[in-house]
């Protein structure tokens, strides 16, 4: 369905580009091509470009000079990285979190953990936003917004693997035991649950990739600049 030039259009190309990385229909390394986009999206250069930026700032897509704009490549070691770094960042926002959260933030938790309904990829597409917000909230309350700002910015570059772990109604399960461990300001408890959910996450990750290496999910031997 082709997008509207004007403003609103960058955001619609932005989400449906996104969804595609996110989704693996847009595989890592492939070129996206402008004229092909603005066709498709029956649009001027100007919102497709400004789409392909907002994407380069979440690290989904790499711009290369004289070159053209691809899907960014993601290197093992990277992707290993990024997940450790998630442990470290979220276990030390929720055990501030576990401390101060408020009633009313409590509120907004469960009301992004109430979005997620099904298995499907449209749903699981969904999911990975929601997800994000889920954790940037549990970042929000600790008190920390530079914390948080990191948080949000390593969810944007994690969205496409997560769509991996499928995790169904465990996920609900785990999401549901931290809002009641947060709910009693049960430190302790929150960073188990929490830790439980982010090892298991990083563990059907990392195998699925390298039981996939070089098929669908190729990550290369390093993200280009």
């Amino acid at each position: 369905m082709p997008g509207k030039i004007g403003n609103a259009s960058k955001h619609v190309i932005y989400q449906r580009i996104r969804t595609d990385i996110i989704t693996g229909k847009k595989k890592p390394g492939e070129r996206l091509s402008i004229d092909q986009l603005k066709n498709e999206f029956g649009t001027s250069v100007t919102p497709v470009r400004d789409a392909l930026q907002m994407l380069s700032q979440e690290d989904l897509v790499t711009i290369k000079p004289r070159s053209g704009y691809y899907i960014t490549l993601v290197s093992l070691k990277e992707l290993n990285d990024m997940l450790d770094l998630r442990q470290i960042l979220e276990l030390a926002a929720v055990e501030r979190a576990a401390e101060k959260i408020t009633d009313e933030q409590i509120d907004l938790l469960e009301k992004v953990h109430a979005g997620f309904t099904n298995d499907d990829d449209e749903t699981y597409s969904r999911y990975t936003q929601e997800n994000k917000n889920f954790h940037c909230q549990i970042a929000n309350a600790s008190g920390n917004q530079e914390l948080a700002r990191l948080i949000s910015r390593l969810h944007d570059r994690l969205g496409r693997y997560m769509m991996i772990v499928r995790p169904g109604k465990y996920m609900i399960e785990m999401h549901g035991r931290l809002i009641e461990r947060l709910k009693a300001h049960d430190v302790a408890g929150a960073k188990k649950t929490l830790q439980k959910e982010l090892i298991s996450g990083k563990t059907i990750v990392i195998d699925r990739i390298m039981q996939e290496e070089g098929g669908s999910w190729h990550l290369g031997t390093s993200r280009s600049k």
